[in-house]
């Protein structure tokens, strides 16, 4: 994955670098072409001494040497380069040219040649000095660069650092506010404080948000559409099944028939009120406009329904409700209510028991139910809350009850645990994070 920053540091701070060197290369010319002319002048100086002396018939002699200072030679030739007077093993003469650079004794000097009018004739003159202090002061001069371009350096690659760091904070931000939304958010990015630049992708992200939204919500209401239209039938047809069990009641064979017919309806008729759940659970709403509510008030009120069903089986269903107020949804916790115990009551058989249980413990809210039933096995606890998931073929069912749970529990931002009840089945816990518990 290709990185904006990377790209941008590479492209700044490769040029700064090069900049910088050719800079420090140009700078340390600078600096050391007029230390060079001052060395070169000062010995330009010694020899015209010397060559003075020598002019006026008498015998060169160089000033004594300050302490650590250069070694210096000088050499009196005549004309056919004949030694007369200094050091024998002087190099070669060039009297008339600029200093230049040569060896004494296999040490490198620099000399300055003159040519001197004696009453003797013509005499060559030259003095040599080793390059000791140009060196050390050469070294000098490019420790203080490396230092200079250095610190020069590491200011430019903060700047640039903090320069591109500064210039893609709007697209750390918008990452952040997408990062902070919920699974349901599909609300526009606001446009007003991005960037020219980036603007044309915000735009394109939020027309992307926005068909993603309509193709959401024309699935949704596709799906509560069928639900709704197919209720209405589905009760009719339950009602002239039962009419015609009641005419034919003689008639064994086609009583049977009609109990399967009718079988066939009620679990028709619940998978649709299922799918119509799950409609209202994908659909979620925004914790803003969650209702305050008593949970246990909620739970009164809808396990009603299922009193019947479990004196019919033999179960035993039980309450512990005690005060539970939470912020969510009435509608959407009815469901989760009615699939938890549904699902209990589907799974226990005849002689067991069911309970169903709310309270408040601390900042959180508990809703619970525990059943007798054969449990689920550890492997299979995260499978379940997959749609069309379903662990027995010998219970009715669509395999929608535990994932209907698991969208409505998201989004009211709580959790749901599963795990086994004491001696046995299964308990369901539904922990509604304290935000939601007042």
């Amino acid at each position: 994955m290709s990185s904006i920053r990377l790209r941008l540091l590479k492209w700044l701070l490769g040029p700064i670098l090069l900049v910088n060197l050719v800079l420090a290369a140009l700078v340390a010319g600078l600096a050391w072409t007029p230390a060079q002319v001052a060395f070169d002048g000062g010995l330009q100086d010694t020899a015209n001494g010397l060559a003075a002396r020598l002019a006026a018939g008498a015998v060169p002699q160089l000033p004594p040497a300050a302490p650590n200072a250069d070694r210096s030679w000088f050499v009196v030739r005549d004309g056919h380069g004949r030694h007369l007077a200094g050091a024998a093993a002087f190099p070669a003469l060039r009297p008339g040219a600029a200093p230049y650079d040569a060896e004494v004794d296999g040490e490198p000097v620099r000399v300055v040649a003159l040519a001197v009018q004696t009453a003797d004739g013509e005499r060559q003159l030259g003095v040599a000095r080793t390059l000791r202090q140009r060196l050390e002061v050469r070294s000098a001069i490019v420790r203080s660069l490396v230092v200079l371009v250095s610190l020069v350096t590491l200011t430019l690659v903060g700047v640039v650092w903090l320069s591109v760091s500064n210039g893609l904070r709007p697209l750390a931000r918008i990452r952040a506010e997408l990062a902070a939304r919920g699974p349901g958010d599909l609300a526009p990015i606001p446009q007003a404080s991005v960037p020219y630049e980036i603007a044309p992708v915000v735009a394109g992200f939020n027309e992307l948000l926005d068909k993603v939204e309509a193709g959401a919500r024309a699935q949704r209401d596709f799906l509560a559409d069928m639900a709704h239209q197919l209720r209405t039938p589905l009760a009719g047809m339950q009602l002239q099944l039962e009419w015609l069990r009641a005419r034919h009641a003689r008639d064994p064979d086609t009583v049977r028939s009609l109990g399967m017919m009718e079988l066939a309806n009620e679990r028709m008729i619940r998978q649709v009120n299922q799918l119509l759940a799950l409609a209202r659970a994908r659909e979620g709403r925004p914790d803003g406009q969650h209702a305050p509510l008593d949970l246990a008030q909620l739970v009164q009120e809808t396990i009603q329904f299922f009193v019947g069903q479990a004196a019919v089986k033999d179960i035993d269903l039980g309450f512990e409700l005690a005060p539970a107020p939470v912020e969510g949804d009435a509608f959407q916790l009815r469901d989760l209510v009615d699939n938890l115990v549904d699902n209990a009551l589907r799974y226990t058989p005849a002689g067991g028991w069911v309970t169903v249980s709310c309270a408040q413990e601390g900042d959180a809210v508990l809703f619970r139910v525990e059943d007798s039933g054969p449990g689920i096995p550890p492997a299979r606890r995260a499978a379940v809350f997959e749609r069309f998931v379903r662990l027995d073929d010998k219970t009715t069912g669509s395999g929608l009850g535990l994932a209907i749970v698991r969208d409505i529990v998201l989004a009211h931002g709580a959790t749901v645990v599963l795990d086994e009840a004491e001696g046995g089945g299964t308990r369901v816990t539904v922990h509604f994070a304290a935000g939601l518990a007042k």
